[in-house]
């Protein structure tokens, strides 16, 4: 496919929504907490469901306090237990002796984000290994659209519906063939914002569960990669230490560059979302409270997932009071004060800019705040710079670039460079930008920078330049 032909695979307003989201939260949180286990069978008593302390204002408060802005719950995982009082199995909080029986898990969390304006999602597991209905066909696909019916109608705005293509047997060997395209048709109806993710049209899964991405995050790609995690062969099939730390596949390491798409006539936007937990298990678990990521580790993973056109969808397992324990508290707000450090101060708007002419309206002045519309050159047969220029030479620490992702994704090459020798040399270079690429200038100190577009599908777009300097204000 020819690149002007590239450039036309455009995103979804939801899906730029989602990926402004950048950073936010997985809650698993069911009878598992309870059992210790990681997958539940669908034979538990919800009488071990007892949170007796659960706090969703306290989950929000530190989710926020670490820079996220959303959060997804797991509604119903695959051991069927629902999280609210659902009228289509008896299987819920409402036979569990929380709040009297008269609890309701998704409610107290939607409406605690909405008063904080954290923006909820919901998980429901196609898989239900509790109701019998499960591998009858159209009755379990009916019941499924019941409960999915439940959770996108009573409460609130949703912004995103996570679905997994965990598929096992049900009674007597009997497996179901989802209903995608049903479901899908359910969500769009009744919460069209809301993106669809990893069994899904809207956002696909990065390829394993350790936090791995890949150095080239494409958002254009071949459409059939949308199926890829509805072939159960393809998806969860054992809960194991090997599948949580599944390497990428070497052959999926490039899935959209100019050359892979070259022969293909079907594209779609489909960006990444990179998963993992903040523990070695989804669920909470008291012999893992020692085993908390460390922070190096959850930054490295931030930087190159956020910061390589991706977003990072973070779990915190709440404990068997209900509430983030304090390992992982602690963790999150050593996070944020991070992120308030190195992402605060940006030097940029300080700046002298020198920049290839541009076409009116996009002039190079907009990348200097978010929003401000996008920097669009006139030329289209050479490199495209963008020259930055201090009265004195500044330590820096963080270089963000964005691209007006409106305008599809076009940057193939890139480089930065700082004054070197006789002329400029090179200090950090890539390919995709996309929606938000960050790089490490950490003992970098120069009075000029520049940014170099070597190739481009057309016209490169630049919506944002940050040069970020790190501050005190914050300790982490």
């Amino acid at each position: 496919m020819r690149d002007e032909q590239l450039i036309q695979i455009l995103p979804s307003a939801r899906q730029i929504a989602l990926q402004e989201m950048e950073f936010y939260a997985f809650i698993h949180f069911t009878v598992n907490t309870f059992t210790d286990r990681e997958w539940g069978d669908g034979t538990e008593n919800p009488s071990v469901f007892a949170p007796a302390a659960l706090d969703a204002e306290q989950w929000v408060r530190n989710i926020q306090a670490a820079g996220m802005k959303g959060l997804i719950l797991t509604c119903k995982h695959h051991d069927g237990f629902c999280l609210w009082p659902s009228k289509y199995t008896s299987h819920t909080v409402a036979a569990s002796p929380f709040r009297g029986g008269k609890g309701d898990v998704v409610r107290e969390v939607s409406e605690a984000c909405a008063r904080a304006g954290l923006r909820f999602g919901v998980y429901l597991s196609p898989w239900d290994r509790h109701d019998p209905r499960y591998g009858s066909g159209k009755d379990y696909d009916d019941y499924f659209v019941h409960q999915l019916t439940e959770l996108l109608t009573g409460y609130g705005p949703i912004c995103s519906v996570w679905l997994d293509g965990a598929c096992g047997e049900g009674p007597n060997g009997k497996k179901q063939h989802y209903d995608w395209e049903r479901y899908y048709q359910v969500v769009r109806e009744l919460q069209p914002e809301a993106c669809i993710h990893v069994c899904g049209p809207d956002v696909r899964w990065c390829g394993n569960e350790a936090g791995q991405t890949r150095a080239s995050e494409w958002s254009v790609v071949p459409r059939r990669t949308r199926d890829t995690e509805k072939i159960a062969s393809l998806s969860q099939q054992t809960d194991d230490a090997a599948f949580r730390q599944r390497p990428i596949r070497a052959q999926d390491q490039d899935l959209g560059s100019r050359e892979i798409l070259r022969e293909e006539t079907d594209l779609v936007w489909y960006p990444a979302e990179v998963n993992t937990s903040i523990r070695p298990g989804w669920f909470w678990h008291e012999a893992e409270n020692d085993q908390v990521k460390p922070l190096s580790q959850l930054i490295e993973i931030y930087e190159k997932s956020v910061g390589g056109n991706a977003t990072f969808l973070l779990n915190i397992p709440p404990n068997r009071q209900g509430l983030l324990d304090a390992p992982d508290v602690e963790r999150l707000q050593a996070f944020g004060a991070y992120l308030r450090k190195y992402y605060t101060h940006n030097l940029a708007p300080a700046a002298q800019l020198e920049a290839d002419p541009a076409e009116a309206g996009h002039e190079v002045e907009c990348i200097l705040q978010q929003g401000g519309g996008y920097y669009l050159p006139t030329a289209v047969d050479k490199p495209v710079q963008i020259t930055l220029r201090w009265p004195e030479a500044r330590e820096m620490d963080r270089l963000v670039i964005q691209e007006e992702i409106s305008q599809s994704q076009r940057i193939e090459r890139f480089h930065v460079e700082i004054p070197g020798g006789d002329g400029w040399k090179t200090i950090a270079e890539g390919t995709v930008v996309g929606y938000k690429r960050i790089l490490n200038l950490s003992g970098i100190k120069t009075d000029a920078l520049r940014l170099v577009i070597d190739d481009a599908r057309v016209r490169p777009t630049i919506s944002f330049l940050g040069v970020y300097a790190a501050t005190e204000a914050s300790s982490i």
